[in-house]
């Protein structure tokens, strides 16, 4: 039980169910099918892109590029699939927007590895060149039809909630298969494999990481690879679920993921982070974005209290940390 209130995800656990029964209590409509599915839909691409930041981040790294490359390389996969009237099948489009973005995640990850600049400024500095090269160089623009393959899977469901009250129905999107099989992966890679485990050594204590034998110049540049398939295959689920290829609908991500990660009890510092923890971080954040409305609170407003839930998430691990800190020196006085 102890164990269970030292972690950042009980007490977010605890948020979202107080907002759940407040927002029931007042609107009635929580419980609603079609309320649920929207949730789950909104879900979808920040669970995708939260759990690769949450990887960053337990390797004391922080990336603000990922959105530029989910946008550009969904740009280049919907347009040249779309020109060339693509129609075989879709899982090689998201390979080759896996591709296109671990090829610029590797960028990231080669200046930040080899030449240990700082990953702020280096993921600064290449945002503004992906963004350029999208809206410089392709010229990029919205397409609204896109390749059969996109459209067919863009409209494939799993299931349709109703809310027999309003009539109101919402699809629950195939591709949330997709979410749930990225999250699990990463689950698993994080918590049972050696270079998962590495990285959350490399983040508590690079000379220690080291010492015992750890790569840590290919763990920091595997972790911005990786962001990099994240972010290509984020950025290609985006463009299907919309249903039209919009060049900067993700701008903005950056902020909303780091912050889920770290409200989810990741750390900044490196080190300490889960994907549990990540995937209630966006739940909470998807549940003040979306159900406001419910409260009679205008959309608007989502921002403010976005950032009070950051705010807390963020006190509670540190209050959290320093009673660490506290007890290990109570120990080492001894």
């Amino acid at each position: 039980m102890k164990n269970i209130l030292r972690k950042n995800e009980f007490y977010v656990a605890l948020m979202i169910i107080g907002l759940v029964v407040l927002i029931q209590l007042k609107s009635g409509q929580f419980f609603t099918s079609n309320n649920l599915v929207d949730l789950a839909r909104s879900c979808i691409i920040p669970c995708i892109l939260t759990v690769g930041v949450m990887i960053q981040l337990v390797a004391s790294s922080i990336d603000v590029s990922f959105p530029a490359i989910a946008m550009l390389s969904m740009y280049v996969v919907t347009n040249l699939a779309t020109k060339h009237q693509y129609t075989g099948p879709v899982i090689f489009l998201f390979l080759f927007a896996a591709i296109i973005g671990f090829l610029l995640g590797s960028l990231n990850g080669i200046l930040a590895a080899w030449l240990k600049l700082p990953t702020l400024i280096i993921t600064l500095a290449t945002s503004s060149i992906f963004m350029g090269i999208l809206q410089g160089v392709l010229r990029c623009r919205v397409i609204a039809v896109m390749a059969e393959p996109l459209e067919e899977l863009g409209k494939s469901y799993l299931y349709v909630g109703i809310n027999e009250k309003t009539g109101l129905t919402s699809p629950l999107p195939t591709l949330f298969l997709l979410m749930v099989f990225v999250v699990l992966f990463v689950c698993l890679f994080m918590n049972y494999t050696v270079l998962g485990r590495s990285i959350f050594a490399f983040g508590g204590d690079q000379v220690s990481a080291q010492r015992i034998g750890i790569n840590t110049t290919f763990v920091q540049y595997f972790v911005f690879a990786f962001m990099g398939i994240l972010s290509g295959i984020g950025g290609l689920t985006r463009t299907i679920l919309t249903g039209s290829c919009q060049p900067t609908t993700l701008e903005g991500y950056e902020m909303l993921c780091i912050a889920a990660a770290v409200l989810g009890g990741t750390r900044l510092s490196g080190g300490v982070g889960s994907v549990s923890g990540a995937v209630l971080g966006v739940i909470l954040l998807m549940l003040v974005n979306n159900n406001l409305i419910l409260l009679g609170i205008p959309t608007y407003s989502s921002k403010f209290f976005t950032g009070i839930f950051i705010f807390l998430g963020i006190s509670m691990s540190s209050y959290q940390a320093l009673k660490r800190k506290s007890k290990l020196n109570a120990v080492s006085t001894l």
